[in-house]
């Protein structure tokens, strides 16, 4: 070991016998933070994955908002075997369910409890399959109803909630919008509800529909004597409000049907188009 100019030490020639081995050396200036060029990768990959967090967890949430939320209503399209038996026992069981219900209301009636369901499992059909698949069990329930209770109460099915639970169907599939789906739906539900109403008076042999119109031209005449009202609405104007009285009634019927096909077929894999947002909002559903 030789002393050069300047106090520094040459290692040229001699180097010192207490020099360890390279292994050892790197161990050495390893263990020591922050004194090598390992410990700056280090701490840049330590902040470059911080850095790629951070952008994940910015744009993954607003992601998923964005594809649950403002993506718009599509209909599921589902491949399937027109010859597969799978479509048979379907519509087959849901029919028999219609049927069951339409039975179970009237021997025990429960209020609006049942009626709400009337026209769901024929539309389930038709948002599972297709249309001929909806008219054969709508076919099917009023044959089962037939069986079971004639072919009098049978027909009060069909018409309107069989023929309600395809055009449900056929509108939902389409992705029709509430504004379009329910006052078209309220629509059929008031011609069947006069058809029914024709219905049993030829049966009877009776009008009711005079019947009816004298009921509520005495109400009125009372409500009006209660109030000290003069005036006396005359029978176009009683069959009027009737009418609107009907078509109003449908119309929250059919709301509430609407409203209970969107908790219900969710929640089965068949959504219907989805509500305004006044009614999300409303209803607090997410």
């Amino acid at each position: 070991m030789r002393v050069s100019i300047g106090g520094m030490a040459d290692f040229s020639h001699n180097p010192p016998e207490h020099e360890s081995d390279p292994a050892q050396a790197s161990f050495s200036s390893e263990s020591l933070p922050g004194t090598n060029a390992s410990d700056d990768a280090a701490k840049a990959l330590a902040a470059e994955w911080q850095a790629a967090e951070a952008v994940l967890s910015e744009a993954v949430p607003s992601a998923s908002v964005d594809a649950t939320v403002d993506k718009p209503y599509a209909p599921r399209s589902r491949q399937y075997d027109p010859s597969t038996p799978l479509i048979t026992v379907e519509t087959a069981f849901l029919a028999s369910v219609a049927s069951l219900i339409w039975l179970i209301n009237f021997y025990f009636p429960l209020g609006p409890v049942l009626r709400v369901f009337f026209p769901i499992p024929i539309a389930l059909i038709y948002l599972r399959w297709n249309q001929r698949a909806a008219w054969m069990g709508a076919f099917v329930s009023g044959l089962l109803l037939s069986v079971l209770m004639g072919p009098v109460r049978s027909i009060q099915y069909i018409i309107p909630f069989g023929l309600m639970g395809v055009l449900l169907g056929l509108l939902w599939r389409r992705g029709a919008a509430w504004l379009v789906s329910v006052p078209i739906a309220a629509l059929l539900g008031s011609i069947g509800f006069f058809f029914r109403l024709w219905f049993v008076s030829v049966l009877l042999g009776d009008d009711l529909w005079l019947y009816a119109t004298n009921q509520v031209t005495d109400l009125l005449d009372w409500l009006f004597t209660r109030l000290g009202w003069l005036a006396q609405p005359t029978t176009t104007q009683v069959q009027a409000a009737i009418v609107l009285l009907v078509l109003f009634n449908n119309l929250v019927y059919l709301f509430v049907v609407h409203l209970v096909a969107w908790f219900l077929l969710d929640r089965l894999g068949n959504p219907i188009p989805r509500p305004p947002k006044w009614v999300q909002t409303l209803m607090d559903y997410e």
